[in-house]
């Protein structure tokens, strides 16, 4: 199982990380989809070899391949518009921010999902790029679609522990 390798590869200084890869995700009570969608996407926006050769086939068995398909892309897009909407948002000339973007964002559209999954995918990805004005942006449209806050709340734990075991697993490697 991916979480018992990624477990097994941490230090003993991240024990906390190898007990909350079990909570958080081995025990999750997200539906597989919100779930392996959400571990995925989290993954990709890591960027960790590591993580992404563990997590990533054990995402793929446990999603349809629309949503598998959805969930990279949620990681692709918000790579991108993380990138955009956190510069005009930190820039001091806020004219930047009224700007039109002209950027293709057509899979937010039409994701290929259930709007409110991949909404849960972009605002994961946005908690791991830093992007606040995505993050309020797509927890706004989860909670008009009615998503709980519990639901959001894991999503955003999901991303905190994997982009942590990125960190140290990349640390690890480069000092080894």
């Amino acid at each position: 199982m991916a979480l018992d390798e990624l477990k097994a590869a941490l230090p003993e200084y991240a024990k906390d990380l190898k007990l909350n890869l079990s909570a958080i995700i081995g025990n999750s009570d997200l539906p597989a989809q919100q779930l392996w969608g959400t571990v995925l996407a989290c993954a990709m926006a890591t960027k960790s070899p590591s993580v992404l050769r563990e997590l990533e086939p054990e995402a793929k068995a446990n999603l349809k391949p629309e949503a598998y398909t959805a969930a990279k892309g949620a990681a692709a897009i918000m790579g991108m518009n993380n990138v955009y909407y956190r510069t005009t948002h930190l820039l001091s000339d806020k004219e930047y921010s009224t700007m039109r973007a002209g950027l293709r964002m057509n899979i937010i559209g039409t994701p290929g999902v259930e709007k409110a999954d991949f909404e849960l995918w972009c605002f994961a990805v946005s908690a791991i790029n830093g992007c606040g004005q995505c993050l309020d942006s797509h927890e706004g449209v989860l909670r008009k679609a009615g998503v709980e806050r519990e639901v959001i709340q894991a999503s955003i734990k999901i991303a905190a522990v994997v982009a942590a075991v990125a960190s140290v697993l990349d640390a690890e490697a480069a000092i080894a």
